[in-house]
């Protein structure tokens, strides 16, 4: 996925291709499809498939930072979109989540490791990575695999300090690393 609603790829004797889509939209069903024929030509989908759908601003997200994200889950059926069990994306509350602090399933830990503010990103999540074989009760049959589509829509990096002309630097960019993270008021929970 690229700005402007391009798409890039490389065939199997290692051409680029760029692909133009008319509508953000049409790019990003685009890049659905190609995450669900990945999920679908894989002989065991052992690991968290993921495809960017929008790429966002900033630096990407890595354990210990906090994020606030919109979401859809589908449980993945008939090797395609099945029904939505879980969903926040018309709700005033975005979920609130600290990446590595183990309060939502694996799948989600690793698939939006790398995402940045503005973000978007579809993820097929085998059942060893979500709710494996007890499921959920009423939502998530055992043994499932689930879609999921996220959206980061915030971003509060583990390590901040203010610079010396007063601009707010990341400890990844700056070679002094900052004690204490700063406090806005922005829970991890």
């Amino acid at each position: 996925v690229q700005p402007n609603n391009y798409s890039t790829f490389y065939d199997d004797q290692r051409q680029n291709w760029s692909i133009m889509f008319e509508s953000e939209k049409a790019a990003m069903d685009f890049s659905k499809q190609v995450c669900i024929a990945k999920c679908n030509s894989s002989p065991v989908l052992d690991s968290v498939l993921y495809q960017d759908l929008l790429l966002g601003e900033g630096q990407g997200v890595e354990g210990g930072d906090s994020l606030e994200i919109a979401y859809t889950g589908w449980l993945f059926q008939n090797n395609g979109l099945g029904q939505v069990f879980d969903s926040n994306v018309n709700k005033d509350k975005l979920l609130r989540l600290k990446l590595g602090s183990g309060k939502v399933i694996k799948g989600w830990e690793e698939g939006m490791m790398g995402m940045k503010k503005g973000g978007r990103r579809y993820l097929i999540i085998p059942p060893a990575w979500a709710y494996g074989a007890q499921g959920v009760a009423g939502r998530v049959p055992p043994d499932s695999t689930l879609v999921f589509e996220v959206e980061v829509r915030r971003v509060k990096l583990v390590k901040e300090c203010s610079g010396s002309d007063g601009q707010s630097v990341s400890s990844r960019d700056s070679p002094a690393p900052s004690p204490v993270p700063n406090s806005d008021g922005f829970s991890a929970d």
